[in-house]
């Protein structure tokens, strides 16, 4: 088994191999976070691991009201995620390695990262100005049938673009637009469709990529029936262009 300690960002949503996630960083334990990273060469990977939040608190409550009006001032590496961190967490995330970390006049980064690696979480460490995390790196097997498979996700996910675009064809031109690599096409679907953050944390947690395509196109083929019968229901950002994996 292959473990790694890492910082941990916990986040209000999921991130997935290959995707790009940008942040702005703003609370004192995360900009200490950033801090640290900034000390790792450039030419070496800023790394830190993003888990969903199952139960907590993305901001912590830093004054009265604030972020809601039932708050109560918290703070510390764990604020908002109760005594035990790691139950607040969601078992599976995902490496993320910082390409950018921009530091603003009032201190506050600019973050622009990309997800890289999945990994399950092991343990929490509170004892610093972050949290840090013991986590076992998951490895990405194909599985069987993954090429059929995604194909017809790829046939199913045009489908409900087009839905949510109003069947005006705006949302995809050609195949050249999304990847034929069958994790990575697994990886940007589950990124792209409107789910849910428990719906969108199982498709990360797949045990494998065949996996994942076949309930992607079970969720897909579902959500386009759904947008027919509900003409009216909003079009999505995501109807504008392909998702990029940069």
């Amino acid at each position: 088994m292959t473990t790694v300690r890492l910082p941990l960002f916990p986040l209000n949503s999921v991130l997935f191999p290959g995707l790009v996630l940008p942040l702005n960083v703003f609370e004192e334990r995360y900009r200490a976070m950033m801090r640290e990273l900034l000390k790792t060469p450039e030419e070496e990977p800023r790394r830190f691991a993003v888990v969903a939040i199952r139960d907590g608190h993305e901001v912590a409550p830093s004054a009265p009201g604030l972020p809601d009006r039932t708050a109560v001032p918290d703070s510390g590496p764990a604020a908002g995620f109760g005594d035990d961190p790691v139950k607040a967490f969601h078992a599976v995330g995902c490496v993320a390695d910082a390409a950018t970390v921009r530091e603003r006049a009032d201190g506050t980064f600019e973050v622009l990262a990309t997800g890289t690696t999945r990994v399950r979480l092991l343990s929490v460490d509170a004892s610093g100005p972050y949290l840090t995390a013991e986590l076992e790196e998951l490895p990405e097997e194909e599985g069987d049938e993954s090429g059929p498979l995604a194909e017809g996700v790829l046939r199913a996910f045009r489908q409900y673009q087009k839905r949510l675009a109003g069947a005006r064809e705006r949302s995809l031109s050609s195949g050249a637009d999304l990847p034929d690599e069958p994790s990575v096409l697994s990886y940007l679907v589950a990124a792209a469709v409107m789910l849910d953050i428990p719906t969108k944390q199982r498709l990360l947690q797949a045990p494998d990529t065949a996996s994942r395509l076949r309930d992607e196109l079970k969720i897909l083929r579902a959500e386009t029936a759904i947008i027919r019968n509900l003409p009216s229901l909003p079009a999505s950002e995501l109807t504008r262009g392909p998702t990029s994996l940069n």
